[in-house]
Order: structure tokens, then C-alpha cells, then sequence
């Protein structure tokens, strides 16, 4: 049976900006989907530990305000977060987060922050918006998650909502999946390998690109789907603008 028929997890943040490694979460969600329907669902609200800008408030909907009042500390969230996917991936169950290396290296930068153990394997994680990129190179207009949506057939009933978000990246993984047979036909350790791959080679040549420019300096980073160390360019192209 192919990786899409099987169980999948949805995972989001939304956050208070869009750099991964120094922006705060601030909701998230993880979803358990079976034939398309949620099963199990995960949400938290989190106090961020600093003033959320008014323009991520704007995306997301949550003030300052109501982070301090209804939110639990930062601490805690990331840290149960991390337990629930990595008791997923224990159990063989593939994480589907729509930019992948935005949401994961953030929560990764979270635990440094706070000093709570190291992300368990990230693996394996499927990332939409990685395979889509690689299957149908030169579509054009955005890639972002509302894009996706509209491309493959997938109702997106409340963006930048973090469980809507997440359960609409599994939903496009899947029709990704059955629009593209050679997608569907690859077991989850080669699809997350080959993810590896097709995000060094978008990033080389995204670096290109800006190099052409004129951004003589810009260095994108090609880790996927974890960044662990700062990248050199001010301004990261794994940030929520590509889709998160």
C-alpha cells in the first residue's frame, strides 16, 4: 500500500515572524488524518515570551494580549510538541508539514532556546511544497499553501489557522501523490531522501537566482529538513512567505 493511503500526520505553527531560527511559536497544531479525516488532533496556544509584531497578529489572528492571557508558557508547548512527533515518527508515521524547514527548524531552534533535548529523528517527514516544486518544476504563479490548495483540488477552510493549515498540507501530500504515480510509488525512506535532494537543488539554484540579481552575498541555506546553525543571508526563503 502506497505511503498515501496509509496514516499521516499534519503539523503547523503559526509564529511571530518568519525568520525559523529567531521567530516564537505561537499556535500550533498536529493532526492524525486517516483516509483524508482527522482521527486525532493536538492544538496549543502558547505565551511567546515576547510582543507578537502587529503584521504576524494580522496572518494569525492572536494579539499579544490574548497570548498572555490564554497562552501556556513557550517552554512547555515546544516541549510537547516535540514528545508528540516524535512518538509518531517511533511508530513509523510520516509528518507532513507544508515548508518543512521553516516549521521544523524553529521548533528545533525552540528547544535549544529553552534547553529541552535535541528533536527526536525527523524522519520521515514529507513536505508538500518540496515535492511539488520538484514534480512540476516550471508551473507558474505562487507556492504557497493557498496556491497548492488551488492547484491540486484541496479546500483550505481557514488559512494561517494551524490546524486547517495542517490538515491541508496532508490533503495536498496526497493529491500530490495521486496526480504524480512515481511520488506515490516511492517508500518513505526514499521519498524522504529524495526530498533531501530536491531541496538542495531548488535552494542552489534559488541562490543562483538571487546572485544574478544583484545580491552578490546571498547564501540560501540547502538543509532540509532541519537547519541547525544560522544561515549567512539575512533573509531566508524557508520563511512562512513560501507557503507556511
Amino acid at each position: 500500500m502506497s505511503w498515501h493511503r496509509g496514516p499521516l500526520v499534519g503539523f503547523d505553527l503559526e509564529t511571530t515572524g518568519t525568520d525559523p531560527l529567531q521567530a516564537r511559536i505561537v499556535t500550533a497544531a498536529i493532526v492524525e488524518v486517516r483516509d483524508a479525516e482527522v482521527v486525532r488532533r493536538h492544538d496549543w496556544l502558547a505565551d511567546p515570551g515576547v510582543l507578537i509584531p502587529a503584521q504576524a497578529s494580522e496572518i494569525h489572528g492572536i494579539s499579544s494580549e490574548r497570548a498572555v492571557a490564554e497562552g501556556r508558557p513557550v517552554r512547555e508547548v515546544a516541549r510537547e510538541i516535540a514528545e508528540v512527533l516524535a512518538g509518531y515518527w517511533a511508530l513509523g508515521v510520516p509528518v507532513i508539514a507544508y515548508n518543512a524547514a521553516f516549521d521544523l527548524s524553529l521548533l528545533a531552534a525552540e528547544l535549544r532556546r529553552h534547553g529541552l533535548p535535541r528533536l527526536a529523528e525527523a524522519a520521515p517527514v514529507i513536505d508538500p511544497l518540496t515535492i511539488d516544486r520538484a514534480v512540476d518544476r516550471f508551473r507558474r504563479g505562487k507556492r504557497t499553501l493557498e496556491a497548492a490548495c488551488g492547484e491540486y483540488g484541496v479546500v483550505l477552510e481557514s488559512a494561517h489557522e494551524a490546524s486547517a493549515d495542517a490538515l491541508a498540507a496532508v490533503r495536498v501530500a496526497i493529491a500530490i501523490a495521486e496526480r504524480h504515480p512515481q511520488v506515490a510509488a516511492l517508500d518513505l525512506a526514499d521519498l524522504h531522501r529524495s526530498q533531501i535532494g530536491w531541496y538542495a537543488e531548488w535552494a542552489t539554484d534559488f541562490q543562483k537566482f538571487l546572485r544574478r540579481k544583484g545580491n552578490a552575498d546571498a547564501v540560501v541555506d540547502t538543509a532540509w529538513p532541519l537547519r541547525e546553525a544560522p544561515p549567512t543571508v539575512v533573509r531566508t526563503p524557508a520563511g512562512p512567505a513560501a507557503g507556511s
